[in-house]
């Protein structure tokens, strides 16, 4: 499971398997890209940063 934190400070947890790419754009934004939940595509949104979270771990 990935952790996707945002600009603003929320948060988001997706499946790794929809998890493409992390990179940072031309402007230096890092940049999430996914498989968005229709399997119709990928798509890409600006995050501050992400963790990814192993099973069995309990994160507070």
């Amino acid at each position: 499971m990935l952790k996707y934190i945002y600009p603003d400070g929320t948060h988001c947890y997706r499946a790794i398997h929809s998890a493409h790419a992390v990179f940072r754009n031309p402007e230096g934004k890092l940049i999430a890209r996914a498989e968005k939940a229709d399997r119709s595509g990928m798509y890409e949104f600006e995050i501050k940063g992400f963790e990814i979270l192993g099973p069995g771990v309990v994160y507070d």
